[in-house]
């Protein structure tokens, strides 16, 4: 995607040659989440020999789908939860692109809502995209952060939020949590509460176990930082069908060899070429090996590979923690919600219940499923759930009957729950030791949303983008040409406002 921020930044890709002509290597990739998609991809389009080993029967890692059978007959697919492509994903579209050349597997939500239980309700529709006027926009319009609750923020502490950069905001805030970082700005609480713990939560934790660094970092990219808006865009067919499937094709035609349910034991020195692959019923021999798993698999896969990287690195991998579990719970009920029912509706202050998803108002599956049936297909997420919840169920639930009563008369057709405690913490104090795409050998990289680049990206963008920069860092040994990056500004935006931060602002 090119972006439309004319302030967005290209990090140019090594040089080289185009693509491989003779000695070509084989890459190991090992994971097929959106890292080791895009790190696969680049590679195999400059000629490597990849080999892709997912130990899931499916694709996409943390956005992947499957199908199953509802007690109606029906074949559906289920997912991990919603995922909202905003359009600052500069390198997660541009990997998306290469199978979906028409821009339709895409479609724009018109609003991002969030609703408070005591009754605040914002969103982000019809906003101007850049800094000042998306935030004097906000306040002009904002029923939870209004202008009389400017005097009781400490401007000082709150400046430095208009000269973010990577990686200096965190030197300057991973000691702190978010929540210290909060209350020393002195945020009123509604707005707290909404635009900061909705958006923290979307890291899978709760903002008391996050680094003030990457709140920051944060608010840079989606709204202080960026012109391309807040607003984002949903898959409009379930994950597999528009995404991964098409791209597994694309590499496929490439040469690449993508297998699935086969799970990576150990990696170690090898005999005939520089590392040896371990998977059920055989060795893959390969010249360089991306390491693109998940916290619990990466950490796992080094404890069981003596011979990989060094003490030092190794003692990082195994320190690597996950955020608390989170639920999805998916229902197809027996009849609709209300009709102007958002798509997605971020919620703050319903116990457990982070936001709602109405899949019937976006995906194409799921619209079909409720056409033929008169019902509606609606997806609850609970975030950084306290490990002793037993009837977290139960209590979104609940929670969905408080947001959209109409669900109260509901028949559940079928349900589905996936929980899962496998996203990556990002804790206060952790950026120094966060492993980075870089390892001790120079062949093995790492790639995934868990890995430290020093670049403005988050989410599934910085798995797009460390994915990207691994295969860059293998080309760049064997001089190959790689690919650009992009990210949004890497400071603030404007001039006057970063000397402004800068000449007054106060570190906390």
């Amino acid at each position: 995607m090119k972006p439309r921020d004319r302030k967005a930044v290209r990090i140019a890709g090594p040089a080289g040659r185009a693509r491989f002509d003779d000695a070509v290597p084989t890459v190991a990739v090992i994971g097929a989440g959106i890292a080791g998609l895009a790190a696969a991809t680049i590679l195999a389009e400059r000629g490597a020999r990849v080999v892709v080993c997912e130990r899931e029967h499916h694709l996409g890692g943390r956005v992947g789908g499957w199908p199953t059978r509802l007690a109606d007959g029906s074949e559906v697919t289920m997912t991990r939860g919603f995922h909202a492509f905003f359009r600052q994903y500069y390198n997660l579209r541009a990997l998306l692109g290469r199978v979906d050349t028409g821009g339709t597997a895409l479609v724009g939500l018109p609003d991002y809502p969030l609703w408070h239980a005591g009754g605040h309700r914002d969103g982000f529709a019809g906003l101007p995209t850049a800094l000042p006027w998306n935030a004097l926009a906000f306040l002009r319009r904002s029923p939870t952060f209004r202008w009389a609750d400017l005097p009781s923020v400490d401007a000082r502490a709150a400046l430095p939020l208009l000269d973010v950069s990577a990686p200096r905001v965190y030197q300057e805030l991973d000691h702190l949590d978010a929540v210290t970082y909060l209350e020393r700005i002195r945020f009123p609480e509604p707005a707290h509460a909404l635009a900061f713990e909705v958006f923290s939560r979307s890291f899978f934790a709760h903002p008391s176990r996050m680094s003030a660094a990457e709140l920051a970092l944060m608010f840079h990219i989606y709204f202080l930082g960026s012109a391309e808006g807040l607003l984002f865009d949903v898959a409009a067919d379930p994950f597999p069908h528009g995404l991964w499937e098409p791209l597994a094709r694309h590499l496929a035609e490439l040469g690449a060899d993508v297998r699935r349910g086969v799970e990576v034991r150990s990696v170690r020195p090898g005999s005939t070429r520089r590392f040896a692959v371990d998977v059920a019923g055989g060795v893959l021999d390969a010249d360089a090996v991306v390491l693109a798993a998940d916290v619990p698999g990466l950490r796992r896969l080094v404890a069981a590979s003596p011979g990989l990287g060094d003490a030092a690195w190794r003692e990082r991998i195994a320190e690597l923690r996950t955020a608390p579990p989170f639920l999805v719970s998916r229902y197809w009920l027996d009849r609709p919600v209300e009709p102007d029912r958002p798509g997605f509706l971020g919620t703050s202050g319903y116990g457990l219940l982070d936001n709602v998803s109405v899949l019937n108002h976006y995906e194409h599956e799921a619209r079909a499923w409720a056409a033929r049936t008169g019902g509606s297909v609606v997806e609850l997420h609970g975030y950084a759930l306290p490990s002793d919840e037993p009837d977290a169920r139960a209590r979104l639930w609940e929670q969905l009957t408080e947001v959209y009563p109409e669900t109260k008369r509901a028949g559940v057709v079928d349900e589905r729950h996936e929980l899962r405690s496998d996203c990556p913490l990002f804790p206060a104090g952790g950026f120094a030791r966060r492993p980075t795409v870089r390892t001790p050998d120079d062949f093995l990289v790492l790639a995934g949303d868990l890995v430290r680049i020093d670049l403005p990206v988050a989410l599934m963008e910085r798995a797009a983008t460390t994915g990207f920069a691994a295969a860059n860092r293998l080309l760049s040994r064997w001089g190959v040409a790689g690919t650009d990056l992009w990210t949004v500004p890497t400071t603030g935006r404007g001039p006057v406002l970063r000397a402004v931060a800068r000449r007054w602002g106060r570190t906390p």
